[in-house]
């Protein structure tokens, strides 16, 4: 066979995957194979082994009303999720997998412990398994959580290093002596820094510059994360639980979680095992920010020194006149506050535009952030820069 039939043969094979089979493909005529050395299955386009199977897998999900779709037998779709790992990448699973959940109603898939070790895990599927974890049989919950750490921690090794660099960075530039006294003297610091001002006569450096050690304290800086943990949040949830336990394992730093629906539940004893955080949400329901943001109002002993991040949509579901207010006030005192429309990788946000201006014009910067950014966000909030001019170096919308 030339090159223009094996270009024709693969372009037929790719037709007939995507339209499934029988008279609807529209292909017919016969042809032989496509190069694996076997059969036909009847329709318009023969396939081979693996493409009758990749074909089987694709019918079973996007052709469920006439081929019966996975069922409700857990077998079968642990099968079917086998064969989709086996025969498409990872990313194609990921997406067939949340077209399932969608189009077949497949929670059940995520309450068998068989089914949940044959999942390709990502941020979405472990967003699931949060929202489902009220459900769940015990020994379900227990490979639930297996899957969702695995995630965790993959997501944790990427994420830890830039966030505790960009973050003590911040922090030992705003706080470092320039005028220390001579037992406050960092020599080695000091020494680096005046190099240039070396005597070569006198055989010794003149310190021009001195710098001293950090000032010595529990903590220089106060976070809040305030998170929305209404369903339309539920990827922000996970990335900001995995962030919110990284900054507390800095000494420098006093962290505090705390998730909101129509109540508020504050996780910060919590934040040693963010798999914890995560199985202390409960993914769903109503909003109302102005009673989280009163309660993380208790939570601020010298607003100076605090950063209030609000993850949400700010869709208020509750008094929005005293959310506004609310916010007023925390501004005023002196905190820091950042609004944060979502932070995950999934692009521009839905989201209140009128909460956002009201936000904007108390001074509260308003954007989506992605979890590569958040660490340098922190950095900037840290250092008092202004973080709209930050957004807008990193080609964020502001909202």
């Amino acid at each position: 066979m030339n090159a223009n039939n094996n270009s024709e043969t693969e372009r037929l094979r790719r037709w007939r995957l995507i339209l499934g089979g029988g008279e609807a493909d529209g292909i017919g005529g016969s042809a032989g194979g496509t190069g694996d050395g076997t059969g036909g299955t009847g329709d318009g386009w023969p396939l081979g082994a693996t493409d009758r199977a990749m074909d089987q897998a694709l019918e079973a999900l996007y052709n469920s009303d006439r081929s019966g779709g996975l069922g409700s037998s857990s077998p079968k779709v642990a099968r079917w999720l086998g064969d989709i790992r086996q025969y498409f990448p990872s990313s194609v699973v990921r997406v067939m997998q949340q077209d399932a959940l969608e189009r077949l109603n497949l929670q059940q898939m995520l309450l068998e412990p068989e089914m949940l070790e044959a999942i390709e895990p990502d941020v979405h599927m472990v967003a699931n398994l949060v929202s489902l974890s009220n459900i769940m049989p015990s020994r379900t919950k227990e490979t639930a959580r297996i899957v969702v750490r695995r995630v965790v921690e993959d997501l944790q090794r990427k994420l830890e290093q830039p966030t505790r660099q960009a973050v003590m960075g911040s922090l030992n530039r705003s706080i470092r002596n320039r005028r220390p006294r001579h037992s406050e003297i960092d020599w080695n610091r000091t020494i680096r820094a005046n190099l240039k001002h070396y005597q070569p006569s006198h055989k010794t450096i003149i310190p021009q510059t001195r710098i001293g050690f950090g000032r010595k304290q529990s903590s220089l800086r106060d976070i809040i994360l305030c998170v929305d943990q209404s369903g339309s949040m539920a990827t922000s949830v996970v990335y900001a639980s995995i962030f919110s336990a990284v900054l507390a394992s800095l000494a420098a730093v006093k962290t505090q979680m705390v998730v909101f629906d129509t109540a508020v539940v504050d996780l910060s004893e919590l934040l040693q095992d963010p798999v914890e955080v995560l199985f202390g949400t409960q993914l769903g329901g109503g909003t109302d920010i102005n009673l989280a943001l009163s309660y993380c109002q208790g939570l601020v002993r010298q607003p100076q020194d605090t950063i209030l991040v609000l993850i949400s949509d700010l869709y208020e579901g509750g008094d929005r006149s005293a959310l506004l207010k609310r916010a007023a006030t925390l501004v005023n005192s002196g905190v820091q506050m950042i609004a944060l429309l979502a932070l995950n990788d999934d692009g521009k946000p839905c989201y209140c535009h009128q909460t956002a201006k009201a936000f904007a014009a108390m001074g509260i910067p308003s954007f989506s952030c992605t979890p590569d950014l958040f660490p340098d966000l922190m950095a900037a909030a840290i250092a008092r820069r202004d973080l709209n001019q930050w957004a807008a170096t990193q080609s964020i919308t502001i909202g």
